[in-house]
């Protein structure tokens, strides 16, 4: 029989609904500062924790309910019958519900504070009486969710209990909010890039249909502490985003980021299939799409500039899955939004992130993101590059981090003419970048030649610069190959493998 609640909540969202239903059933309701004086300007009877305790808070409100008068409530075994008298003898009475929501640490770490602002943050009262009781759960209803409030009055209004299954629930999900919790404050604390353990704090932000196929389930979840392109997006238009949307956006928004022109990346499949930049989003756009008239149907677009209506005039021309930009004018809104499946995203935030994570059968392989370029770029054959061919090659190495290896993009005059990834050989994706290209002027490289048959390759179809990390022993043979033909070959001493 429910006769005492314990409530103390930083946000008050349904708080009134469960506090008059409690009175109502004549439990008691034990509370503190802020949610104490938050009950009793609404007439609800509450006693204060301090009542209970005989101590009043102190270190500025660090310790109110670090009391056995309170966790002993909480804690003692309703069958076990030491227990019970234990607290008895004490004066302890039992407590059969506690209501918390804790400290918002997630929301405040990535707030304009100092160190010592947000570790007041850190909640240790909330959460070691919410740990007590899902310790207790069959003795004991946590609610830590004010989603679960309106099932466990439900339940307690017809039954006039709540199920076994539902307070097991309940408390796994004091311990499942616990470990994103502990996690966040944790590497806040150590700063460390590479902890002995690794936690991770995300919450889930969706559920999805299906994963990459219609047979896999999935659903979305962010981060709780960090901030990203890819959780602080708006949707505008469009059906729901699937998890294949996700991945696609995030390959293509960040694309479209390295640019500090006017850039658009259309990607297919989680490969660029087109990359230009431009001194305009319009034309961006138009050279993006004429890399791969084909491939770009039913692809996402990502533009690093803010859409006017031209642009939008043409994307609506073809069938597009998703048009995400840093913002979008109000008639070219209005175009776009008259397919009302295209899937609309403003997203104003450049990715940022610093890891990046691969999950394989029984562990998580962690990396730093790659979010360099070159180490240098150093002209290593007898004839350099003009500064538009430079110019050129930086564009294609910056597209090649995102192909799958081993990544071949030829460009001309800012626009990816051919792009060849995810071969087993070098050689294959040169041949199917230059062949898909007709007539590019540079070629760039994601790793080293091995063998000089891609600069042999490339001569046949004019490229006049290559640039690639170098590394390899047979660097001489290549280098010269393109002296032989008058290519231009630049070495950046850092490869940018994506498997």
């Amino acid at each position: 029989m429910l006769t005492r609640a314990l409530i103390s909540v930083f946000y008050k969202d349904g708080l009134l609904e469960l506090g008059e239903f409690l009175a109502k059933k004549g439990v008691e309701i034990l509370s503190t500062g802020g949610t104490y004086k938050y009950l009793k300007d609404n007439g609800i009877p509450v006693t204060e924790v301090s009542d209970v305790t005989g101590f009043e808070e102190i270190l500025d409100g660090r310790v109110k309910t670090l009391h056995p008068s309170v966790h002993g409530g909480i804690l003692a075994i309703r069958d076990n019958t030491e227990h019970m008298q234990t607290i008895e003898r004490k004066g302890i009475k039992p407590i059969d519900m506690v209501v918390v929501n804790l400290y918002p640490f997630f929301d405040k770490v990535n707030e304009d504070l100092t160190f010592e602002e947000k570790v007041e943050f850190i909640d240790i009262g909330g959460p070691t009486m919410i740990r007590a009781a899902a310790k207790n759960f069959q003795d004991v209803i946590v609610l830590t969710d004010v989603n679960d409030y309106s099932d466990v009055m439900k339940q307690i209004e017809e039954n006039g209990d709540v199920e076994f299954k539902t307070r097991r629930k309940l408390a796994g999900k004091v311990f499942n909010l616990m470990s994103a919790y502990d996690g966040a404050i944790s590497n806040f604390l150590l700063e460390e890039e590479y902890p002995e353990y690794l936690t991770l704090s995300y919450k889930k932000s969706m559920g999805l249909r299906y994963g990459e196929n219609p047979h896999q389930s999935a659903a979305y979840y962010t981060s709780t502490v960090e901030k990203g392109s890819m959780k602080d997006f708006i949707q505008l238009n469009g059906k729901e985003l699937s998890y294949n949307n996700i991945k696609d956006m995030d390959i293509a928004w960040k694309v479209a980021n390295e640019f500090d022109e006017a850039a658009c990346c259309a990607v297919k499949h989680n490969t660029p299939c087109g990359v230009a930049v431009s001194d305009n989003c319009y034309n961006a756009y138009l050279k993006a799409y004429e890399c791969d008239t084909t491939s770009i149907f039913g692809g996402i677009v990502a533009l690093n500039r803010k859409v006017d209506k031209a642009t939008a005039e043409e994307m609506v021309k073809i069938f597009l899955e998703i048009v995400i930009a840093p913002d979008f004018d109000e008639d070219a809104l209005e175009i776009l939004k008259a397919k009302k499946n295209l899937r609309v995203i403003k997203c104003d935030v450049k990715p940022e992130s610093k890891v990046e994570l691969a999950k394989v059968d029984g562990g998580i392989l962690v990396q730093a993101a790659d979010d360099q370029l070159v180490n240098e770029t150093k002209v290593v054959t007898e004839k350099a590059p003009t500064e538009q061919e430079m110019h050129d090659l930086l564009f294609g190495m910056k597209v090649c981090k995102y192909v799958k290896s081993n990544a071949i993009v030829v460009v001309k005059d800012g626009m990816a003419k051919g792009i060849g990834g995810g071969q087993v050989n070098r050689i294959w994706a040169t041949c199917e970048a230059l062949e898909r290209a007709g007539d590019g002027v540079v070629l760039a490289s994601d790793a080293f030649f091995p063998f000089e048959d891609v600069v042999q390759e490339a001569a046949k179809y004019g490229i006049k610069a290559i640039i690639q990390p170098g590394g390899s022993i047979r660097d001489n043979q290549s280098i010269e190959e393109c002296n032989k033909h008058g290519i231009a070959m630049v070495f950046t001493g850092m490869r940018h493998f994506k498997h």
